[in-house]
């Protein structure tokens, strides 16, 4: 029978799903979502059963088409292909259960589209039809002129992720091989932003130690500012709690704005000439480096001919694409390693990757920043901060400045239940670690699609892969990194020195006016 679209005629996907479900083809039910009981808060990781495919969990959607979340053309990190989009529901899924974005604004919008930029929409899309938005073309132009110095640096999750788009077993470490990669595809220098997570772990652990002492005076709990997607969620949803974030830059943003002075330099290099690259495991990354106050190198040397610290961020998916399209084979590359200056790093720089990473890093040094001596081997492991579980704590006692309660969080609706009571002052918290995404950054937006559900099998084998780096280093304290005393001594000062301010630490802006945000609904969550 030919259809009303004519003989001949091309018809899509998501056509065709509306055709059948309003024709009701043979009396059949299109089931495009599990059923089942629906999600909650406390078990937004882990569970049993299979739907949404990519938490292992039974949905909380009906079946048949459920529609899809909105996603503004401007998005700085994500786009879509609505050839591909099936309707199913699943972006809404994850939104508004796990990041509990959805559905906590009123209509109408008024300035822009919520969006945390997280890109947890992508792992849940069944169809592939959400994806980064692609930036290859801006890194490959810079790497074709010659008067350009394209300077790279890699976070530390995807050294653990990359080698799965070729083939290579979950959570497997391709530090070297990835580095190798680079070099074939042409990058001028390439440095490690684990480095700059040991950097980050100076200035946010000096500054935690000097909130607890009183010599500065902003509230506690000091939040974690890595993950840019977190900081969002703050800016929108508790722009009263903005003074509780820590004003240290992320590594990826420390590093760019190392890049473009202290490297520069050092180096003799223009800083109007450096285009800086960062490989992230983040889309988030993508919104993060476009963030207008990210200009310190501009500011730094008063020249508006610096583009910003970071020019451009792209995805373990992206480097993976690129990598494919120059037909390097990256599994028999032989290892190679950072360029020096900002390549080395510890054990503590490399768990960022995973959620409880910071904080256990944090811990080690604040325990070095508060007593002068090295922390116990206890503070190496420290097993109540590791896990999926979507909220852990625990207790650290530090000689000299008592118990200090700490949190760890991933997944913004878990957030928002302590932000709650953050913001009624029933914290019992001092230090509070956030990531957006659940499992941290080894399960970010960028980073490769499983080809089966991970549930908690494939974040916890990443996870895993962190730590064994960690165990295995021969330096696992931020503040035993020699190249972090070299910078301080050639360049910063001290941690939170006047430069170390004005380069690696920042502020945050309300972003409450851009939309009607609902009452939060209720959480239960027992300390």
């Amino acid at each position: 029978m030919e259809s009303k679209a004519g003989k001949g005629s091309n018809l899509s996907r998501r056509s065709f799903l509306k055709f059948a479900g309003g024709a009701g083809i043979a009396g059949a039910s299109l089931s495009l979502t599990g059923c089942g009981q629906p999600l909650t808060p406390a078990s937004a990781v882990g569970g049993e059963g299979w739907m949404p495919t990519q938490y292992n969990e039974p949905g909380g959607w009906p079946t048949n088409v459920r529609g899809r979340v909105p996603i503004d053309p401007e998005n700085p990190a994500l786009r879509r292909d609505d050839q591909k989009c099936i309707l199913c529901g699943q972006c809404i899924e994850v939104c508004k259960t796990i990041q509990s974005v959805y559905g906590n604004y009123e209509l109408p919008l008024k300035n822009e589209i919520p969006c945390i930029n997280c890109g947890q929409c992508i792992h849940w899309c069944p169809s592939g039809a959400i994806s980064e938005r692609e930036d290859i073309d801006q890194v490959a132009k810079a790497l074709a002129d010659p008067k350009i110095t394209v300077v790279v640096q890699t976070a530390p999750a995807t050294r653990i992720g990359l080698g799965e788009e070729f083939g290579l077993p979950v959570g497997t470490n391709v530090q070297g091989k990835q580095v190798a990669a680079l070099r074939k595809l042409g990058f001028d220098v390439i440095f490690d932003t684990n480095f700059a997570a040991d950097l980050t772990i100076m200035e946010e652990g000096t500054e935690l130690v000097k909130r607890i002492t009183g010599e500065l005076h902003h509230p506690l709990p000091q939040f974690t500012s890595c993950c840019p997607g977190w900081v969002k969620f703050v800016e929108y949803y508790y722009p009263e709690l903005l003074p509780n974030l820590s004003s240290a830059k992320s590594p990826q943003q420390m590093a760019g704005a190392l890049v473009k002075t202290y490297f520069a330099e050092k180096n003799h290099v223009e800083p109007q000439k450096i285009f800086s690259v960062a490989i992230m495991p983040c889309t988030a990354k993508k919104f993060e480096c476009q963030r207008p106050e990210m200009i310190s190198a501009q500011t730094y040397w008063q020249d508006e001919q610096v583009s910003p610290d970071v020019d451009v961020v792209l995805t373990t998916r992206e480097l993976a694409r690129m990598i494919k399209r120059a037909g390097i084979d990256l599994p028999s590359l032989p290892d190679e390693e950072y360029d020096q200056l900002m390549g080395v790093a510890t054990g503590a720089g490399a768990i960022f990757g995973t959620t409880g990473g910071v904080m256990e890093a944090a811990v080690r040094s604040a325990y070095y920043l508060v007593t002068g001596e090295q922390p116990p081997a206890a503070l190496w492991q420290l097993t109540p901060v590791r896990g999926m579980e979507g909220v852990k704590e625990a207790a650290v006692s530090i000689p000299g400045a008592g118990e200090i309660r700490i949190a760890v969080i991933s997944g913004l609706d878990n957030a928002r239940a302590i932000m709650e009571q953050v913001k009624a002052g029933n914290s019992p918290w001092t230090f509070i670690e956030v990531m957006a995404c659940p499992g941290g950054c080894q399960y970010g937006g960028g980073q490769p699609r499983s080809s089966a559900p991970p549930s908690d099998g494939v974040r916890n084998t990443r996870a895993a892969s962190l730590y064994k780096i960690d165990a295995q280093a021969k330096l696992r304290n931020s503040h035993d990194n020699p190249q972090i005393k070299q910078v301080y001594a050639e360049f910063l000062t001290a941690p939170l020195s006047e430069k170390a301010e004005e380069l690696l630490h920042t502020h945050y802006i309300s972003r409450a006016e851009e939309f009607d945000a609902k009452k939060p609904q209720s959480h239960e969550y027992e300390v």
